[in-house]
């Protein structure tokens, strides 16, 4: 496969889905992913990291390289660990992270993460549910992600998911900067 690769599998998810559990209306706190993303409109999300908005200066969102944990991320301990060991394990920088559940049903629709930002970044999904293993479609290539995989994908192809299951599908999902960018995309201050 060119644009998925399974970096880890087994990893327990209930640890993180309780977590999320454990927090009254998680999914209810943020909406903007649904209200301002077109394609994202029928998905729930939880920020963990987003760009840091006194960066943004004249640039477009999707420009914005600078990140930082959210104020809504300080009780997702177990999460915020697990993207921290993991960003350590690959050498890399974390970037923008967060919670996503799509609802049965329902889809992300077809679309390219297009901007600086992405350009120079590798996505990840940590799927913690899914009832089928849960559909990705990048390029011309499907898979189907199971619980407690970790997986790397190619999100500058068009790609597109869809929750054919009977329960909400959560997966985490993140990006990461190769800390060997780090001088390029921030200067000689990284």
């Amino acid at each position: 496969m060119q644009y998925f690769k399974r970096l880890k599998f087994n990893v327990d998810p209930k640890p993180f889905l309780d977590e999320i559990e454990s927090i009254d209306d998680a999914w209810a706190q943020s909406t903007g992913r649904q209200d301002k993303i077109e394609v994202q409109r029928e998905a729930l999300a939880i920020p963990l990291r987003g760009l840091r908005k006194s960066a943004i200066g004249d640039r477009k969102r999707r420009d914005v390289h600078e990140s930082r944990w959210t104020n809504s991320s300080a009780p997702f301990v177990l999460a915020r660990q697990f993207l921290e060991a993991f960003a350590l394990e690959q050498d890399g920088i974390l970037g923008r992270a967060k919670i996503v559940c799509l609802p049965a049903g329902k889809r992300v629709y077809p679309h390219i993460d297009r901007g600086e930002y992405y350009r120079v970044r590798n996505r990840y999904h940590f799927i913690l549910r899914s009832t089928y293993g849960s559909w990705l479609k990048a390029g011309n290539e499907e898979v189907r992600m199971k619980e407690g995989e970790l997986w790397w994908f190619d999100n500058d192809q068009m790609h597109e998911a869809h929750n054919d299951g009977e329960q909400d599908r959560i997966h985490m999902i993140f990006d990461m900067l190769p800390s060997h960018r780090a001088e390029a995309v921030f200067g000689a201050a990284a």
